[in-house]
C-alpha cells in the first residue's frame, strides 16, 4: 500500500499541535473484457490494507452470483440518466450497450480520508477520470494473446457466442488505447501479473518493464491487433 503519512501543523489560535491526514491515491486500472482483471484486482486488495474498490452503477442486468452494492449498484436506466444528469458521476460510458458510472462523492470521501482507491473501468472512463485527477496512476491490463483472451470468454461460460464474438471485436479497440496508460501489466502468469499489480499499488513505480515505453508491449500489442 501507499504510506498514510501524517503532517503536525502548528496552529496560532490555540498553540496546540494537529495532526491532519495526508490523501490517498487514485489508481485507474483498464483492460479489455476477459484479460483478466477483476480477478488480478480482487486478488492485489485482498493483500494490502488501506487500498480499496470503487464499486460502479450499472444499468445491466446482475450475473449470477452477483450482490447490489458489492459488485455493483444495479439501477435502472431512468435512474442512471438522472444521476447523470445532476454531475454525481466522476465518469460514465456505454459498455457493450449497457452503462456505467463511479460517483464522484463516494470517491472523493475515501481518498480525503487517505484511502487509496481503485477505479475498475474502460477506456473511456479512465480518460474522463485522469482529466479530473491528474495525479492519478492509469494501469493497463492486456492479454497474452487474442486466442487466450477468446479462451478465456467462452470459459466463464457467461455469454453467447454472438456476444463474445462482439466482445472480441470491441476488445480491439480497447487494446488500441494501452498506450494512455502509465503501466502496463501482461496477464499471462497470473501469479506474476498479480505481483506486478501489488508492486505498483504499494508505490512502487521503478520497474522500467512495466512502463509504456517498453518494446515488448508494442510488439505484443501490433500482434493482438493485427489478429
Amino acid at each position: 500500500m501507499l504510506p498514510v503519512y501524517f503532517v503536525l501543523i502548528f496552529s496560532r489560535n490555540t498553540g496546540e499541535k494537529q495532526a491532519y491526514m495526508s490523501s490517498g491515491s487514485l489508481f485507474i486500472i483498464s483492460a479489455p473484457s476477459g484479460a483478466g482483471k477483476t480477478s488480478l484486482i480482487d486478488k492485489a486488495v485482498s493483500q494490502l490494507s488501506n487500498v480499496c474498490t470503487s464499486v460502479s452503477h450499472t444499468t445491466r442486468t446482475p450475473r449470477a452470483g452477483e450482490i447490489n452494492g458489492t459488485h455493483y449498484y444495479f439501477v435502472t436506466h431512468e435512474k442512471f440518466e438522472q444521476m447523470r444528469t445532476k454531475g454525481e458521476f466522476l465518469e460514465s460510458a456505454n459498455v457493450h450497450g449497457n452503462l456505467y458510472g463511479t460517483s464522484r462523492q463516494w470517491v472523493e470521501e475515501k481518498i480525503s480520508n487517505g484511502l487509496d482507491v481503485i477505479l475498475e473501468i474502460d477506456w473511456q472512463g479512465a480518460n474522463q477520470v485522469r482529466s479530473v485527477f491528474k495525479s492519478g496512476v492509469s494501469i493497463f491490463v492486456l492479454p497474452p494473446s487474442v486466442g487466450e483472451l477468446r479462451q478465456r470468454l467462452f470459459d466463464r461460460g457467461q455469454d453467447s457466442v454472438l456476444v463474445i464474438e462482439r466482445r472480441m471485436a470491441e476488445a480491439r479497440k480497447e487494446i488500441s488505447h494501452w498506450k494512455d496508460a502509465d503501466y502496463v501489466i501482461t496477464n499471462d502468469d497470473f501469479e506474476t501479473a498479480c505481483e506486478e499489480l501489488q508492486q505498483l499499488l504499494s508505490g512502487r513505480f521503478d520497474d522500467p518493464s512495466l512502463r509504456t515505453t517498453n518494446i515488448s508491449f508494442s510488439n505484443l500489442t501490433r500482434e493482438l491487433l493485427s489478429n
